[in-house]
């Protein structure tokens, strides 16, 4: 006899949705990307450090061009029938210029154009995301959320993290070395990743595509775009009504930043801290450990989905911000290449988790018909969640070298240890939040 699935068919499109967009993560905003910007603008003779401090510029601008939008779009989707337009037009943008970016010999000679094709497909997948975050409400009960939101993560690390990683590496590292395939070089190799990608993120989304659409909003009106931004003001104003979906937001907001930080300054972290790895053997030492690290983070995120069956989502976030707490702790005694493996292994453990059950809690917590709105809100401190880890990093890091110059295993491990103050503050308002009632939701939306 068939064993039923666990999963409906619209479950299964949200779940291939995040396999089909983490290509572009791991290829675009994580890896590939920044790799080919810094050839590019080195051969145009661009110092590093300028460079470097340009594509931190662009990005930060990246993100709050987001954070801004993506409260207007997540309220204009709460009219019916419009979240599937507005998710459809972002994605072809997305999807569009990640295949454009693969053009960029033909304006080789002006390296800074790349980055036109780069910004827009960003936007468009980040502000993609906005809508898909909101969907799961419209996919799945409450009961059914948070094994949903880890699964989808789960797949997003095993396939559309993992396996464009591995061909990309394949393709730029690999198969160049090989006779017959010299070809590969200089672009090709560059250029058939962000093909694969854009072809990846295309064909996998197609069941969500087809099969999901919206089922929470509410009717249309006129003058949409000033009510919506009138809906907005409306519901910051009864922040004290939603007191719950603001102090999670609070809390999500600290805790995230510091999870963001410390994936997003790994490299750097590693440099800092270890004698044996320096940025000519960054990529050769680390990307065996980042892969090992997608797969664990893979079988982690199954493992939590699994457990959301039988332990409130409360508890299990709380589990995460201590183990992040404690990655943060352990950051300081970090000397050699096995310590940050264990370091890397403890991340997977939280990574996809904590993310997931955040999403799969804060749809449990808000108004359903009011869900893309709230979404936007949860977008916005997602992003501006950018900003102030790094900062932290870096400023304890100046402090730290300042007052003792030379300082024998780097100064960046202080600065990891500070972020535990994120960790404490978000567990404090979470604390709080999963205290308070919420009254605002209806019986059929509990």
């Amino acid at each position: 006899m068939k064993k039923p699935s666990p999963f409906t068919t619209k479950e299964w499109a949200y779940i291939f949705y995040d396999w089909a967009e983490s290509a572009f993560t791991v290829v675009v905003t994580t890896f590939i990307f920044p790799i080919l910007y810094g050839i590019l603008a080195n051969n145009a003779g661009i110092a590093n450090n300028v460079s470097a401090g340009i594509f931190s510029i662009l990005v930060s601008a990246i993100s709050f061009i987001i954070a801004i939008l993506s409260p207007i779009l997540g309220t204009l989707s709460d009219y019916k029938g419009l979240k599937k337009k507005f998710f459809l037009g972002f994605f072809s943008v997305g999807v569009l210029f990640t295949f454009l970016i693969s053009l960029y010999p033909l304006v080789e000679d002006i390296w800074w154009v790349v980055l036109i094709p780069y910004v827009l497909s960003t936007i468009g997948y980040a502000a993609t995301n906005v809508f898909y975050d909101s969907f799961i409400v419209d996919v799945t009960s409450d009961e059914r959320m948070d094994s949903v939101s880890t699964t989808a993560y789960a797949f997003g690390y095993i396939g559309g993290s993992t396996i464009p990683l591995i061909l990309s590496i394949v393709l730029l590292t690999i198969l160049p070395d090989v006779a017959g395939f010299e070809w590969l070089l200089p672009h090709w190799g560059f250029q058939l990743t962000f093909i694969i990608t854009g072809i990846w993120w295309l064909v996998f989304s197609i069941p969500f595509i087809k099969n999901v659409d919206q089922v929470h909003g509410i009717e249309p009106e006129k003058d949409a775009l000033k009510k919506a931004f009138s809906r907005i003001f409306t519901t910051l104003k009864e922040a004290k009504k939603y007191k719950k979906v603001f102090l999670f937001l609070i809390a999500f907001f600290l805790y995230i930043d510091g999870v963001h930080t410390i994936i997003n300054l790994a490299q750097q972290f590693a440099t800092n801290a270890i004698d044996s790895v320096t940025p000519d053997n960054a990529s050769e030492i680390l990307l065996p450990i980042f892969l090992m690290i997608q797969v664990a983070a893979f079988i982690f995120a199954m493992i939590f989905a699994r457990l959301a069956k039988f332990i409130k989502t409360e508890y299990l976030l709380f589990v995460t911000i201590g183990i992040y707490s404690f990655i943060s702790i352990l950051g300081l005694f970090i000397r050699d290449i096995g310590l940050f493996t264990v370091l890397g292994l403890l991340v997977a453990t939280s990574q996809g988790a904590i993310q997931s059950l955040s999403r799969s809690y804060f749809g449990k917590i808000i108004p359903k018909h009011k869900a893309n709105e709230f979404f936007g809100l949860y977008t916005i401190f997602s992003r501006f969640a950018a900003v102030l880890g790094p900062l932290i990093v870096g400023s304890v890091a100046l402090i730290v070298d300042a007052l003792v110059p030379d300082l024998q295993g780097g100064s960046m491990r202080y600065g990891i240890l500070a972020l535990i103050f994120l960790f404490i503050g978000g567990a404090y308002f979470f604390n709080r939040a999963r205290k308070e009632p919420a009254p605002y939701l209806t019986e059929d939306h509990q």
